[in-house]
């Protein structure tokens, strides 16, 4: 049942920058995506992931979240990541957009050398961090950053990626207590702006 539920997702990975040259981006990022939505039995959707540069991500975190400055990862939950989509709600609508994911090279290259880890480990974690955003899976609590925490690590088990929680893996400023997201601006098509780590 968890395959099936991975099959049904549709993923269209864009490059947006010549930063993503490498060919193995898109194998990262699309294994990561599957084995997410595997392990959580995700509905049948279809999302986009934006690979882009951090001068496009700057407008991006500029516009939707008021802050001037690049960031890893964004999440637009086409729902507003409200409400976790259910098996109901994916029977009825095969075809349901959860959202778009955008990842900016530069801060992800940069924090995984900072924190001393694989870049595709890196890519891989923001990858799974904003698809459970787009699943209405948060860390603006405690509670929330705890259970969000644990499904990214299980998911990342079974990568075979080590777990970036563990003592002197966060990257400098991150971690549950930290992290802010903000509200996007009403007149934006999609409810909210989800960011990873970093503001």
């Amino acid at each position: 049942m968890k395959r099936a539920a991975a099959a049904a997702l549709k993923v269209e990975i864009l490059f947006d920058s010549e930063h993503w040259k490498d060919a193995t981006a898109k194998t990262v990022v699309r294994r990561a995506v599957m084995r997410a939505a595997a392990m959580l039995a995700a509905p049948a959707a279809e999302l986009a992931i934006l690979l882009t540069d951090d001068s496009k991500m700057r407008a991006l975190n500029r516009n939707w979240r008021g802050v001037d400055a690049p960031t890893n990862v964004l999440s637009f939950p086409a729902n507003g990541g409200h409400v976790r989509p259910s098996r109901d709600q994916s029977r009825n609508h095969p075809h349901n957009h959860l959202g778009d994911i955008v990842i900016a090279y530069e801060t992800v290259r940069r924090e995984a050398g900072h924190a001393h880890k694989p870049f595709a480990h890196h890519l891989a974690h923001l990858v799974v961090h904003g698809f459970l955003h787009l699943l209405g899976y948060d860390h603006e609590s405690g509670q929330d950053a705890r259970e969000m925490e644990d499904a990214e690590r299980a998911i990342l088990r079974q990568l075979a990626i080590p777990d970036p929680y563990r003592a002197g893996a966060r990257i400098r400023g991150a971690g549950p207590a930290k992290r802010s997201d903000k509200q996007a601006p009403k007149q934006a098509p999609r409810n909210r702006a989800r960011d990873a780590q970093n503001a």
